[in-house]
């Protein structure tokens, strides 16, 4: 018979359990939440409890190295629901409207998993062969940039995350005494002693590299119709096109896509705001020496399975670019082409593939349930009427920034998609003219697009990078995204935000 303190209803092995590894202090919090909220529904109603809840779900993704926060952010959004703040039926509604996006993450970032090895060598011939860091992070950010404009930004963020996480394991495998087929060690436990600084520069330079490679997927995703879900929203209620939308939109994304390059230039120049890191010598070294060892030691199959890999991925860059079919579609054919000719049929091997993006799914239907009860409680309805009642030069750059302010903080798809409504039904009431329509629907791309990389649940895409395995392994916390993504949100914002002054 099993004492009292072996018995399962024991608190101290409940309180042990909840929450896993994460800090007292932070399990305490949580709980706090949970308790509180209650008592905040009670005393002070529904749209007051939903902006608590909106504030405390916003805490468990700046807490996200402490804990991954799709349990104490899907605890708070049951919690949410059982307070009737919204419904299931409306949260059905909410993942309806972002099944593109859910797919997106699920088959996308499986495809690229399977096109890893092709991606790493030929990101490795260049990050090898590039000594200038300034050159480097710079060539990365106007490439991503470009890609962004074409592609969707979650695709081209979980290409360079498959990628940077394959660099990071390299050396780590060769500085401590982890396995080969064991995964990193994130505290470090079995790093030989002597390669610790050169461990902790290396994250330094990837974190770097990262959030250039993010902050391009912004600057570049609001320049075209398919850069971003969003642009695609305001561009079907304009019934604009992909030309239209770039001759109405480049006077705003032009100046702000230069800023953005010239901002790289000076904060690499400047090492500033946690940039400026170089590639460690020592680790160029061991990088150039496993690449050579791989070379030499390569089958005629790997080489097989390389080519294979590259000429799918050409595939996949071409049916994205033209369009010919669902980003999920695509990357389901990339996962059944590059498994059938490599001969990588294991049911084991393909399930491997889906780990990376499925954790990112179920916190995203979380996300969901927090726009859900913004949307029942109409909690963002205020803000917009009063914008409404602004004069026109001054309602434009309203909606810019209450766009980027809303879109920092919740979801800059949901954000675009009620602008577009209220301001869809007051064009149609014959409130504004076809010129001043014109106007806010760039208002609203350029605001949902370009101050919501303030915070990293601002777009899908910094949320990925936040939540990924690869953040863990390189110390880029939620803080610390916000502190690197100033620089670019300050500079891009007010050019931003000062040309749409110009375009009435």
């Amino acid at each position: 018979m099993n004492s009292p303190a072996e018995s399962p209803l024991d608190f101290r092995l409940i309180a042990k359990t909840f929450l896993g590894h994460a800090p007292v202090w932070y399990k305490q919090l949580v709980v706090g939440f949970l308790a509180g909220n209650v008592g905040i529904y009670l005393m002070l109603g529904p749209v007051v409890t939903g902006w608590v809840i909106l504030a405390e779900f916003i805490f468990t993704l700046a807490l996200s190295l402490k804990c991954y926060p799709l349990q104490p952010g899907g605890l708070l959004a049951l919690q949410a629901i059982f307070l009737g703040l919204t419904n299931t039926h409306a949260v059905f509604k909410e993942v309806e409207h972002g099944l593109p996006v859910l797919l997106l993450v699920i088959f996308m970032v499986a495809g690229v998993n399977f096109l890893r090895q092709a991606m790493f060598r030929a990101v490795n011939h260049v990050l090898l062969n590039i000594h200038s860091r300034i050159a480097l992070n710079f060539t990365a950010l106007v490439v991503v940039s470009i890609f962004s404009s074409f592609f969707d930004a979650l695709t081209i963020l979980a290409v360079l995350v498959a990628v940077i996480t394959g660099f990071y394991e390299a050396y780590h495998r060769v500085v401590s005494t982890t396995g080969y087929h064991d995964g990193p060690d994130p505290l470090d436990h079995r790093v030989d002693e002597i390669h610790r600084q050169d461990l902790d520069t290396f994250r330094a330079f990837l974190r770097g590299l990262m959030m250039h490679g993010a902050i391009g997927t912004a600057i570049g995703g609001v320049c075209t119709l398919v850069g971003e879900p969003e642009n695609i929203i305001v561009g079907t209620e304009m019934g604009w096109d992909f030309m239209h939308f770039l001759r109405h939109v480049s006077p705003a994304t032009l100046p702000t896509l230069l800023a953005g390059f010239l901002t790289c230039l000076v904060v690499e120049k400047t090492r500033s705001f946690g940039y400026g890191a170089d590639l460690p010598a020592g680790v160029r070294r061991i990088l150039e020496d496993e690449d050579r060892k791989h070379l030499a030691k390569g089958t005629a199959r790997d080489r097989l399975v390389i080519v294979i890999q590259a000429i799918v991925g050409l595939l996949m860059v071409s049916a994205i670019a033209l369009h010919l079919a669902e980003i999920f579609l695509i990357g389901l054919g990339v996962i059944i082409l590059v498994s059938a000719f490599s001969g990588e049929i294991e049911e084991h091997r393909i399930a491997h593939a889906f780990l990376p993006g499925l954790p990112f799914s179920a916190l995203l239907i979380v996300f969901f349930v927090i726009v859900a009860v913004i949307n029942q409680q109409a909690m963002f309805t205020p803000v917009i009427a009063w914008v409404m009642t602004l004069e026109p030069q001054g309602q434009i750059f309203a909606i810019f920034a209450t766009n980027g302010i809303l879109s920092s903080i919740s979801d800059n798809v949901f954000v675009a998609a009620i602008y577009m409504a209220e301001l869809r039904r007051a064009f149609e009431g014959g409130l504004t003219t076809q010129a001043m329509f014109d106007a806010q629907a760039v208002a609203v791309v350029m605001g949902t697009g370009i101050p919501s990389m303030a915070t990293p649940n601002g777009q899908a895409a910094f949320l990925f990078l936040l939540t990924s395995p690869l953040a863990l392994l390189i110390r880029l916390g939620y803080g610390r995204m916000i502190w690197m993504a100033l620089p670019y949100t300050l500079v891009t914002t007010i050019v931003a935000g000062a040309s749409m002054f110009w375009i009435l």
